[in-house]
């Protein structure tokens, strides 16, 4: 349960490309924003996955995520290159498996190893290929278990990967895509595996080549030819098209708090973490985090690289949760009533990054990552008010 979004350059205000994620995940499951710094290692060394041990590569990048506490990968993040992923939950006819990489896993992989959209995306291909994807998906439900679909995004590009187990398909974003927890590259895409039309007529999935769509092929459901204003995707999609040529981080926000499709979902699955990226070409990215469920009470904080100084938490997997955690704090303290309060505090850090984008070239890089540092800082502290 999670909705990713994206708006390339074509569809935004100032022209840059512009991401957002809202991971749905079991009310009570905690999930932190972590970062990792660049890392080099021997040929020999062996990864830990969740589930999985695979090889390890010679250096892997710095990256931020929002990463579920227990797991070794992450439901959404963001790479020092620009890098943003958001995975979905999928079913397909293809069975499940009970050991693989986790798609969160391969999420993290692909920030770690790719230095744009494409490379990421070819690491999550090859690794999914030789390693395939399974393994329980939730801390106190091993049997919850799904596919995966992606939205792989930098400055420049986006992709919406899909997969049905070892299977996959691309499609290149033109200007605006989101993508839920339905399988949605429709007809052949623009990039296949190799054989799956083949294997989808074998398997009686379709009749012939003329009759293969893969999201209809491979989930076995008809697809509706209007997008309803009360299904999340059809919700996320009218937005985006709605607003092309107009969108901004704070709209992106915005989108991300709806209810009347429940893209700010509440209940026994919530939205559990949140993120905005403000993907800007060839100068320093903005990547906004809750670090707290429910983002329509809580306060996106500004991140840039070097993450250093800024508030996060070493990466995962952690046995045990730890009641110190902020998330834990908010969400025992939920600020319902304080919605007025984030929307003013918002504005006032949204005014101030805004303020130093403007200035960007009349500042050194050090004194602009100097005060990113103190506003996210900030932001962070004023979070800490709201949920006592």
């Amino acid at each position: 349960m999670c909705d990713t979004l994206v708006a390339l350059g074509n569809s935004t205000e100032d022209g840059t490309v512009i991401f957002g994620k809202n991971s749905d995940r079991p009310f009570n499951e905690v999930q932190l924003i972590t970062y990792s710094p660049k890392r080099s290692f021997k040929k020999s060394d062996i990864l830990k996955c969740t589930y999985l041990e695979i090889h390890q590569v010679p250096e892997t990048h710095a990256i931020l995520l929002s990463q579920p506490y227990w797991m070794w990968g992450a439901e959404m993040g963001t790479n020092e290159y620009g890098v943003v992923i958001g995975n979905e939950a999928v079913q397909s006819h293809e069975p499940l498996r009970s050991v693989g990489l986790l798609g969160m896993d391969l999420l993290r992989l692909g920030l770690e190893r790719g230095k744009n959209a494409k490379e990421a995306m070819e690491v999550i291909i090859e690794l999914l290929e030789k390693y395939g994807q399974g393994g329980g998906c939730a801390y106190e439900d091993q049997n919850w278990m799904y596919h995966n679909s992606y939205i792989i995004a930098d400055t420049k590009e986006a992709f919406v990967l899909e997969t049905a187990d070892k299977w996959w398909i691309v499609e290149h974003v033109k200007n605006v895509h989101s993508i839920s927890n339905t399988l949605s590259i429709r007809g052949k895409g623009d990039d296949r595996k190799k054989g799956i039309i083949e294997h989808a007529i074998n398997k009686g999935y379709c009749k012939d080549d003329d009759d293969f769509d893969f999201a209809i092929t491979f989930s076995g459901s008809p697809i509706a030819g209007t997008h309803s204003p009360y299904s999340r995707g059809g919700k996320s999609t009218i937005l985006l098209n709605e607003n092309k040529g107009n969108i901004t981080p704070s709209l992106m926000m915005r989108f991300l708090r709806e209810h009347q499709a429940g893209i700010c979902m509440h209940g026994g699955f919530e939205s559990t973490g949140s993120q905005v990226s403000h993907l800007r070409n060839e100068r320093k990215s903005i990547h906004w985090f809750t670090g707290t469920t429910l983002p329509c009470i809580s306060i996106y904080k500004p991140y840039t690289f070097p993450i250093q100084g800024q508030k996060y938490y070493n990466p995962g997997p952690y046995q045990l949760i730890n009641s110190e955690w902020f998330w834990c704090k908010h969400t025992k303290f939920k600020p319902i009533n304080k919605k007025i309060e984030i929307e003013n505090i918002e504005k006032i850090i949204f005014s101030k990054v805004n303020d130093l984008l403007i200035q960007e070239d009349i500042i050194s890089e050090n004194e602009f990552n100097e005060q990113i540092k103190i506003l996210n800082l900030a932001t962070w502290n004023k979070s800490y008010e709201l949920s006592r």
